[in-house]
C-alpha cells in the first residue's frame, strides 16, 4: 500500500491514516471517491428510466390506473419478493389502485409464475399482472396469460434465461441488452424503480417514496445481494426510516424483537427481523407477511407479529432437528478427504427449511452442499448452498440431465429432482466440485484489512470506521490484526462458553470477547508469549458506560503470519 497516497488521502478527509489506507484498498482512491462512499445520498440513485422497458411499464399501469383496471401484484414467498410485493401495492394503493396481490404457497404452489396462478387470475378478472421477484424465466406461463387476456409487467432480478416471456415489459437489470448501471439490485428495489418512474411520470419528486424505504432496505438485506452501490444507499437510508417507521406491521415486528429502542444495524434486520418474515413463507403461507407489512391497524398488527413469533419458533425446531439428523448422516458417510460436496436426502424433511439447514452444513464443513426433500409421490425438491470460488447454477447446468428443474445463481440455487435420480446426480455433481475445488480452496479464509498496533484503536478511528456501513456482501465489516499483543491477568470462559480476554501493549488494553470460543484456552497457552488477535471493533454498554470492545474472529500466537 502506498503511503504517501494514504496520507494525502487521510489529509484531505479529515480520517486517520488507517481509514484512508482501507479506503484506498477497497478502490476509493480519490477524495471524491470516498467521500461519495462515506457520505451516500440519494442523489446517487440512478435514473429509473435508464432500465431497460421501463416507460412500457410505466406507460401501461398508468393506462390500468387511469382505466380503473384490476391489477394484482404476483410475488414471491421470501422476504425479498414478500416486501416488493407490499411495496408495490402500497404504492397503488396510493394512487387509486384497484390493486390486490397473489403470493403462491412454497409446499403446495412452488416457486414462481404457475399455469394454474395465471388461469386464476384470469378467472377473477385481473387484466394486468406485475410480478414482483419472479418471471423473468416464465416464458410459458407469461404466454398463457397473454393468451387469456392478461398484460404482465415481470419485475425480476435473476439470471435471465436464453428467451424473455413475451410480456409488456420486463424490468430486470440483468437483461443482456439492459444498460441500466447497476445489476445487483435485489427484487424490492427493481419495484423500488418502478415506483419512482411511476413518480416521475405524474410529476412529482421521487422523494415522496422515502418513507417506503424501509421495506425497501428490509428486502434488500434479506436477500443478500451487494451492499453495494445502489443497494447500499437504498440499505443507508432505509434503515433511518425503519428506525422511525410508520407502518404498523413493521412497528409491532420491531416491538417483539425489542428493535424499536435504537437505529437497527443492517446485521439486526437480516439476523433478527428478517427471519420472522422468511419463517412465515418456509413454515406457513407467505400472504400474512403481506398482509403484516400492508397492515395499518396496530391492534392487527400486533395479532399478525404474534403469530409470525409462533411460526418462527417453530421453523427454529424444525431447523435444529433437520441439522442434527443432517450431521448424524454425513457422520457415517462423509469422507473430507474424498468428497468435495455434500448431497444428502431424506423424506419427510419440510422443503421450507432445508435452504437454512444447507447454509449450516456448508459453515460446519466448508462444502457445496444440497439438501434434498422426498415427497411420497416420488418426488424431491432441493436447496443448495456453495462456497467461494464455486458457481452453484453452473455446477447444476453441468448435472442438468437428472434433474427435472433448477435455478438459482452463483451461491444459492433450487432443484426438482426424482427419488430415482437422486444417486446419479449425487456422483455427477461429487464429480463436478471435484474437478473445480482442491483442498486449498476448501479450507475457510479471513481476510484481514488492517494490520495495527494496540495504540491505533481508538474512539475517533471506531467513529470513523463506522462510516463504512451498512455491511454486508461486497462490503464486509473491517476485520483488523492487532499485533504483538499480551493477555493481562487471566483469560476466562463467561457466559455459553465465551472466550474473555483483555489485552495489552504499551500501556494501553482493550476488552476483547470470542462467542462460542471458549475451546482456545484448551489448544494453547493464552499467556505465554505475544499473541496476535483477529477482531472487528465494537462499542459495548455496561452499566450504563461505553467502551470499545473487541469481537474477537481467531487468535494466533507470535506475530500471527504462520
Amino acid at each position: 500500500m502506498d503511503g504517501l497516497a494514504a496520507s494525502a488521502l487521510a489529509s484531505e478527509l479529515g480520517v486517520p491514516a488507517a481509514v484512508a489506507e482501507l479506503l484506498l484498498r477497497r478502490g476509493f482512491d480519490t477524495p471524491d471517491r470516498a467521500r461519495a462512499f462515506l457520505d451516500p445520498t440519494l442523489d446517487q440513485l440512478h435514473d429509473p428510466f435508464e432500465m431497460r422497458d421501463m416507460d412500457l411499464a410505466v406507460a401501461r399501469v398508468e393506462a390500468a390506473l387511469a382505466s380503473s383496471e384490476k391489477i394484482v401484484v404476483y410475488g414471491d414467498y421470501d422476504v425479498d419478493g414478500i416486501t416488493a410485493t407490499a411495496l408495490l401495492v402500497r404504492y397503488l394503493r396510493w394512487r387509486g389502485a384497484d390493486v390486490q396481490y397473489y403470493i403462491p404457497h412454497r409446499v403446495e404452489d412452488g416457486y414462481g409464475l404457475s399455469k394454474d396462478g395465471v388461469t386464476g387470475l384470469a378467472e377473477r378478472g385481473a387484466r394486468l399482472v406485475i410480478t414482483c421477484d419472479c418471471g423473468v424465466t416464465a416464458v410459458e406461463e407469461v404466454a398463457l396469460a397473454r393468451d387469456m387476456g392478461l398484460d404482465v409487467i415481470v419485475t425480476d432480478h435473476h439470471e435471465c434465461g436464453a428467451d424473455l416471456p413475451p410480456g409488456i415489459a420486463v424490468l430486470d437489470p440483468k437483461r443482456e441488452d439492459c444498460a441500466y448501471p447497476d445489476q445487483n439490485l435485489a427484487a424490492v428495489g427493481v419495484a423500488f424503480k418502478l415506483c419512482e418512474a411511476l413518480e416521475i411520470s405524474a410529476g412529482r419528486d421521487r422523494g415522496t417514496l422515502r418513507r417506503g424505504l424501509d421495506l425497501v432496505a428490509l428486502g434488500t438485506i434479506a436477500d443478500l445481494v451487494p451492499v453495494t452501490g445502489e443497494n447500499r444507499v437504498l440499505i443507508r437510508f432505509g434503515l433511518d426510516v425503519l428506525a422511525g417507521t410508520r407502518n404498523a406491521g413493521l412497528k409491532a415486528l420491531l416491538q417483539r424483537t425489542e428493535l424499536d429502542r435504537c437505529r437497527p444495524s443492517a446485521w439486526q434486520v437480516g439476523f433478527v427481523l428478517a427471519p420472522r418474515i422468511n419463517a412465515v413463507g418456509r413454515m406457513d403461507a407467505a400472504v400474512r407477511g403481506v398482509e403484516l407489512l400492508l397492515c395499518d391497524e396496530a391492534e392487527k398488527a400486533e395479532r399478525i407479529a404474534d403469530a409470525l413469533e409462533e411460526v418462527n419458533v417453530s421453523r427454529q425446531a424444525a431447523d435444529r432437528n433437520l441439522l442434527s439428523e443432517a450431521l448424524q448422516i454425513i457422520e457415517s458417510s462423509y469422507d473430507p478427504s474424498r468428497d468435495r460436496a455434500i448431497v444428502l436426502a431424506g423424506k419427510d424433511w419440510h422443503p421450507g427449511v432445508i435452504g437454512i439447514v444447507a447454509s449450516r452444513v456448508v459453515e460446519r464443513f466448508h462444502r457445496p452442499t444440497v439438501m434434498i426433500a422426498l415427497d411420497a409421490d416420488g418426488r424431491g425438491r432441493g436447496s443448495a448452498r456453495s462456497v467461494p470460488g464455486f458457481h452453484l447454477l453452473e455446477a447444476l447446468t453441468a448435472c442438468a440431465e437428472h434433474l427435472d428443474a433448477y435455478g438459482g445463481h452463483r451461491y444459492a440455487a433450487g432443484l426438482a429432482i426424482r427419488h430415482d435420480r437422486v444417486d446419479a446426480f449425487r456422483a455427477a455433481f461429487q464429480e463436478y466440485a471435484s474437478e473445480r475445488l482442491d483442498a486449498r480452496s476448501l479450507q475457510p479464509s479471513l481476510t484481514i484489512d488492517l494490520e495495527l498496533p494496540l495504540e491505533a484503536i481508538d474512539a475517533p478511528l471506531y467513529s470513523a470506521l463506522g462510516r463504512f456501513g451498512p455491511y454486508g456482501p461486497g462490503n464486509p465489516e473491517p476485520v483488523m490484526a492487532l499485533t504483538e499483543v499480551s493477555a493481562r491477568g487471566y483469560p476466562r470462559i463467561v457466559g455459553d462458553d465465551h472466550l474473555k480476554i483483555l489485552v495489552a501493549r504499551n500501556g494501553r488494553t482493550l476488552d476483547t470477547i470470542g462467542f462460542h470460543m471458549g475451546q482456545l484456552m484448551q489448544e494453547m497457552d493464552l499467556n505465554r508469549g505475544p499473541l496476535t488477535i483477529a477482531c472487528r471493533l465494537r462499542e459495548n454498554t455496561y452499566l450504563g458506560r461505553s467502551a470499545l470492545q473487541g469481537r474477537l474472529i481467531d487468535v494466533l500466537p507470535g506475530n500471527g503470519r504462520s
